[in-house]
């Protein structure tokens, strides 16, 4: 299989464009909420914004990892990204232990990071709470976030709600390095992204879709073949009636969450949803019906996934370019805070 050879956009238009910067986790396999919620956004956005995804696999190894596990993990979520449609000539989407500015800018970072700012942190705070033994690694990931940042100044930086602290440190620290050895780093902006459709879990349409629920019928992911999604989709919890449409009784979450996946992967609006069951004879056909739309736009990408995965070498090579992109911005960065903080030159 060869690798795609689409038109790479000259560096005039990169300037020209908004940069920035999503980390993702590798942490198992994507689901359809990923898909709907971010990644098909992330798609779309390709033309309009200059795109680095890290797959952040230094900040999984703050917990516990099989190292096994965390390899095929990689692997997984880069083949999924592409196969979902991240263009590597149009996106940087690399692996974060591929480009060593992040480790070596981390360091440079913390010699000058309060120990007490770490401890501030509260999701430093509950996560040590749930753990026996404290890795020193999850006191201070949050300046490998930094680092992870910094290195690229990016003009923005989704992020949710329980990560904005970590971007407020972020800047904190870039204005006592700035400060301290004169400009090198923009302040970076958190933005909390568009949201996607907000997917639910089918077997509890209360509760957001997650790749950590280990529960059978929660989620669609885009591994799985058109046998498993029809299953799953077809066990989704409703409610007794047979109305097919947007409410917001608490009582018919079920259904809204159908009817909102329905309407992410076809793109009508909701009125036209509405109608398209019309004639259902109840939850069943609406059901067939959702599973059929999310069947069809995933195969695709489950074909392409499946190929990537069967070919290392291609998957390699994608993930060689991204990080090579990385590494013309971030290698440059980390050479001049050295140069700033009184190193030698190599």
């Amino acid at each position: 299989m060869s690798v795609p050879n689409h038109a790479t956009a000259s560096p005039e238009e990169a300037a020209s464009k908004r940069r920035v910067l999503s980390g993702i986790q590798p942490s198992g396999d994507l689901h359809l909420g990923n898909y709907l919620g971010a990644v098909k956004q992330w798609v779309a956005g390709q033309d309009q914004r200059e795109n680095f995804i890290c797959i952040v696999d230094l900040h999984a190894i703050t917990v516990p990892q099989d190292p096994v596990a965390l390899r095929d993990n990689t692997r997984r979520l880069a083949a999924q990204l592409f196969a979902a449609g991240i263009d590597p000539d149009k996106t940087a989407l690399f692996v974060q232990s591929h480009v060593r500015a992040h480790t070596e800018a981390t360091w440079l970072l913390m010699c000058s990071t309060p120990i007490g700012w770490l401890e501030r942190m509260t999701q430093f705070k509950s996560k040590a709470a749930a753990q026996e033994k404290v890795q020193a690694g999850l006191l201070t990931y949050p300046v490998l976030m930094a680092a992870d940042i910094l290195l690229y100044n990016p003009d923005e930086v989704p992020v949710g709600e329980d990560q904005k602290q970590h971007i407020e440190l972020a800047r904190d620290l870039a204005q006592r390095f700035n400060h301290r050895f004169g400009e090198t780093f923009r302040l970076p902006e958190p933005v909390i992204p568009k949201a996607g459709a907000r997917v639910m879990g089918f077997d509890d349409p209360s509760k957001k879709m997650s790749k950590s629920a280990e529960a059978q019928g929660h989620a669609v992911l885009l591994s799985d073949n058109a046998t498993k999604i029809t299953r799953v989709i077809k066990r989704a919890v409703t409610d007794s009636g047979r109305e097919i449409d947007f409410s917001d009784d608490p009582e018919r979450a079920g259904v809204n969450n159908l009817l909102g996946v329905y309407q992410a992967v076809t793109g009508h609006s909701p009125d036209a949803c509405v109608a398209d069951f019309a004639n259902a004879r109840g939850y069943g056909d609406l059901k067939v019906r959702v599973a059929e739309v999310v069947t069809e736009a995933l195969a695709p990408i489950t074909q392409r996934f499946d190929e990537l995965m069967e070919d290392p070498t291609s998957l390699d090579q994608l993930l060689s370019k991204g990080a090579e992109r990385a590494r013309a911005v971030a290698e440059p960065k980390v050479q001049e805070m050295k140069a700033k903080m009184g190193f030698l030159p190599a």
